[in-house]
Formats: structure tokens, C-alpha cells, sequence
């Protein structure tokens, strides 16, 4: 499927920015709808970042000489209270770099977090990760990005939103006024680290977008997620690969301060599915 590419400098003010680098785009210039006033209140952070009012998402873009064309959205966890912006945020984005693909880290809505009561997850928390999948297609070009191969990514609650995204997708607006609503905010993959139980996909349809699931076996919370969405994918015999480690509990996160070997070499797994499934350019 051929999406509309569009730069929209009238929706978002983009810096120039060398590969390699980072740069922060509001996901509304003029903050999220129906919250407009609220866009200038300071976060709290940053390393763990909270009172969220003006969603954004960091684009981190690999050097030419390595960058393949694949793009991955970033929805770090953090119970929808805070967002974990380290260790599964900025750290997977400097590892799909490595390998040469483009990441950009959402920071959405919390849907509970006390400072901002007024924003639901499943409405807001599923707008801002929309609205990030479409921005990142409306840059494609720009950014160096094939629009036909841009992912997304859950950690734990960012998972839940990832779900939302991927399996109970808001469909695009072709009359829309801002050419970025516009276009597809579907994904082309699904990547899921230990995601949260909510808005687990009960069906999914024969074209669901190829999945890649990891998690702990001790992780009681964020494991059976993961096989509910596999017998999903088993059912309609779509595409999807789980790994389950014996151990390693719940926010193992790119596996840098776990005990277990496995865990400290899983994102290698993940590097060769996206080999295994030609995400990379040929």
C-alpha cells in the first residue's frame, strides 16, 4: 500500500537535524486538541517523566552510511503514571540505531497520573500514539523513512497503547484539514516487551502486522499478554514470534542490568527478526 507522503510545516515546526543527533517535535504545534491551553505546563523529569500535557515524540535517526529505511514509533512504560524514558525509551532507540533503523520515542498522555486527571488512556493515550504513527509517515521522506516500513514498539503500559494502535487502529481521515490526519497510522510491525493486560487483542485478522513478543515467564503481570496475542496470530495463521525467558520477572527493559545472560542478549533476537523478515534494505 502506497501512503501520502507530506511534509506539514504548517502542523509541526520541524529543526533540521543531522543523523545521528535528536530532536523534540510537538505532535500538535498548537497543542493537543481540546487542551490547548495546557500545552506550556512544565513536565516533570526526565527520567522519568510525568504531567505530560504536550505530547512529543524525540526522533533519533541513524547515520546515513547505516540507516536501512526501517522506522519504529517507541511507546515507553511506566503504569500510565509516569513514562520510563531511559531505560525503555532513548536506550532501544540508540540500539535500533546501531542496527539502522530510525526510532522515534513517543512521550504520550497518562491516563493516570494524579497531576493530569483529565486524560484517559483509551482515548487520550490512543490519540497521541495515532497521531505519532501519522507524523512519522508524513516525514518519511524527510527523515529518510520507507512509509511502507515503520513499526511500533510497547514496553509494559506502552505496550497497552501499542495495542491500540496496531489492533483497534483509528482509521485515517481523507477529507481531513491537516494533511497528516489524512494518512495511516497502522502499523507494518509489532514489537512487544513484556506489554500490560489492556486492550489485548482477542482476534486479529489474517493481515495483522508480523508480531516479534518477548517477555519473562515470571513475570505474572505481562506474559500472558503476549500468548493471548499469539494464539491471536496462530488462529488466522498471521505472523508472530515469542520468546519466553525462564526468568527474569517484570522491566528486564534491553536486558543491560540482568543477571542472565539470555536477557542480556535478547535484543539480538530482535535484530534478526528484522533480517529474518526483510525490514532491513536489500
Amino acid at each position: 500500500m502506497k501512503y501520502l507522503l507530506s511534509i506539514v510545516l504548517s502542523v509541526v515546526t520541524i529543526s533540521a537535524f543531522a543523523q545521528g543527533d535528536s530532536t523534540v517535535i510537538s505532535l500538535w504545534k498548537n497543542g493537543a486538541p481540546g487542551f490547548e491551553s495546557k500545552k506550556d505546563i512544565p513536565e516533570k523529569g526526565p527520567v522519568y517523566a510525568s504531567n505530560i500535557n504536550n505530547p512529543s515524540v524525540t526522533v533519533y535517526l541513524p547515520p546515513k552510511e547505516k540507516a536501512t529505511g526501517a522506522a519504529v514509533l517507541i511507546c515507553p512504560g511506566g503504569g500510565h503514571r509516569m513514562l520510563v524514558m531511559t531505560s525503555e525509551g532513548h536506550d532501544p532507540a540508540k540500539f535500533l540505531n546501531s542496527i539502522g533503523v530510525a526510532a522515534i520515542v513517543l512521550k504520550y498522555r497518562l491516563g493516570r497520573d494524579t497531576l493530569t486527571p483529565y486524560y484517559k488512556i483509551e482515548v487520550h493515550g490512543r490519540e497521541d500514539g495515532n497521531r505519532a504513527m501519522r507524523l512519522i509517515r508524513s516525514n518519511a521522506a524527510a527523515w529518510g523513512i520507507d512509509a511502507n516500513r515503520i513499526g511500533i514498539w510497547g514496553f509494559s503500559a506502552g505496550g497497552e497503547i501499542t495495542n491500540m494502535v496496531a489492533y483497534d487502529n483509528t482509521p485515517s481521515k481523507p477529507n481531513a484539514t491537516e494533511p497528516v490526519d489524512r494518512l495511516s497510522s497502522k502499523p507494518d510491525f509489532v514489537i512487544e516487551t513484556y506489554p500490560g493486560p489492556l486492550y489485548v487483542p482477542e482476534k486479529v485478522t489474517k493481515g495483522a502486522p508480523p508480531a516479534f513478543l518477548v517477555a519473562a515467564n515470571d513475570d505474572e503481570c505481562c506474559s500472558l499478554p503476549l500468548i493471548k496475542i499469539l494464539n491471536a496470530y496462530r488462529a488466522v495463521g498471521a505472523h508472530a514470534e515469542l520468546h519466553i525467558f525462564a526468568k527474569g520477572n517484570h522491566a528486564f527493559n534491553m536486558g543491560k542490568r540482568s543477571e542472565f545472560k539470555s536477557l542480556k542478549e535478547w535484543p539480538l533476537l530482535l535484530a534478526n527478526w528484522f533480517a529474518d523478515y526483510k525490514y532491513f534494505k536489500q
